[in-house]
């Protein structure tokens, strides 16, 4: 299913889908809480779907409403069990999370996914659970999945590189707590995406669990017990992120709310990056506004906010000037290599681009072209290309339209609720 997506200018009021990153965190603090848990407005993504799908099959019950999912406790840490079989889809937080949990019990796991999930990197998480016991059989053709794991581990002291992905250290901060002794864990070659780090100990303080963090160590002590009970997961800054950025490039003003400040999300950081450029962004108290006005280039590090890297690329074609992106190479092993893929997107836009290894730096054309893009699969990619695609032009053709259910599976509709002319087709 493609997408063609005309030049509009978008307004309105919009409340923030759920957080699919804290739902994947509320999923596994639930699982691991004594008692029953509820979500609240928990987010509908495949990807979260399969994280809830995937600690089914470890052993968690659940009752569904329309707006809520209760979760009762899983089985006893160390518990033997017969086979399980997770399918990951295209979900790398699954796979990470899933992975650490599957290695507290005595029960042999397999885990699989998509093919392009079979790219993504798992060795550093993998040796760490090695260290702590976990026996482990891989790919023959050494790809992250299928795989193979069996507890259950014990409390482990190790370094971790956490150069390509902090999930790693987010799925060990879940599980370590409920051993019985204490864990360290170091990280080395410096942490990524480190707000997302922040958002797992959030959940953890929310839930009892303590990690004592000082520099690169992280010291977890063992015994702890996570509680259950009834919380309600924050909109969604990274789908939000879209959206600001869509009222920014089409002349607009569109306000997103239900996004507290207190949880720590990343991808907050577009509202600074969108008011360098010289838009309007007013930040209150439950969500923010953005007006667009002309933008300007802009040099910017994105090493702690990964997701943002297609969305700034393709703001940077459209603005005056030229803006340069540093930092994030792990965007290259991302679902797809999202620093060339961001390049491609700018140049589809009529922008010169220099692709190279550490940065991709993008000056905007002498002319803003409409394009084709209709092989899209990312479903970041295709996001952005159809923001972009509200300011150029008399319309762009985007696909597979459908890939964005993997995080925001009400994006198209919320564009055409800002007004956003968008017409669908197979073809």
């Amino acid at each position: 299913m493609r997408a063609l997506v005309r030049p509009s200018v978008l307004r309105g009021t919009i409340r923030a889908p759920p957080s699919k990153s804290y739902t994947h965190r509320e999923l596994l603090a639930g699982f691991l809480a004594r008692g029953r848990s509820t979500l609240v407005r928990p987010s509908l993504s495949v990807d979260a779907a399969a994280t809830r799908e995937g600690l089914r099959r470890l052993g968690a019950r659940y009752g569904t409403g329309a707006r809520t999912w209760e979760l009762t406790r899983a089985p006893p840490v160390g518990t033997a069990g017969p086979p399980a079989r997770i399918e990951c889809g295209r979900s790398g937080t699954t796979l990470r999370f899933l992975t650490a949990v599957a290695a507290l019990y005595d029960r042999e796991v397999t885990l699989t996914g998509h093919r392009e999930l079979a790219a993504r990197p798992l060795e550093p998480l993998l040796g760490v659970l090695e260290s702590a016991g976990a026996r482990v059989h891989r790919s023959s053709e050494g790809r992250a999945v299928p795989l193979r794991i069996r507890g259950p581990i014990q409390p482990v002291r190790a370094d971790l590189d956490s150069s390509e992905s902090s999930q790693f250290l987010s799925a060990l901060l879940f599980v370590l707590p409920v051993l019985e002794g204490a864990s360290e864990i170091r990280t080395r070659r410096g942490l990524v995406s480190r707000p997302y780090v922040a958002a797992t100990c959030h959940v953890l303080r929310a839930h009892g669990v303590h990690v004592a963090v000082k520099g690169a160590s992280y010291r977890i002590p063992g015994g702890q017990r996570y509680r259950g009970g009834r919380v309600t997961i924050p909109g969604d800054a990274s789908s939000a992120a879209y959206l600001w950025a869509a009222a920014a490039v089409s002349g607009g003003s569109v306000r997103v709310t239900g996004l507290p400040r207190g949880p720590p999300q990343a991808d907050f950081r577009l509202l600074e990056i969108l008011r360098r450029m010289g838009a309007k962004v007013v930040r209150g108290n439950d969500g923010a506004r953005v007006e667009g006005r002309r933008l300007r280039g802009l040099e910017v590090d994105l090493t702690d906010t990964p997701d943002l890297y297609p969305l700034v690329g393709v703001l940077g074609a459209l603005a005056q000037g030229s803006t340069r992106i540093v930092g994030a190479a792990h965007v290259q092993r991302k679902e797809s290599d999202r620093r060339r893929a961001t390049a491609d997107l700018a140049r589809a836009l009529g922008a010169r681009v220099q692709l190279r290894t550490d940065s991709v730096a993008i000056q905007r054309g002498d002319r803003v072209t409409p394009f084709r893009a209709s092989r899209l699969s990312d479903h970041r990619i295709v996001m952005s290309a159809a923001v972009a695609a509200l300011a150029v032009g008399e319309g762009s053709l985007i696909g597979d339209s459908r890939s964005v259910a993997k995080s925001y599976p009400g994006f198209w509709a919320d564009l055409k609720a800002l007004g956003a002319s968008i017409r669908f087709s197979r073809t």
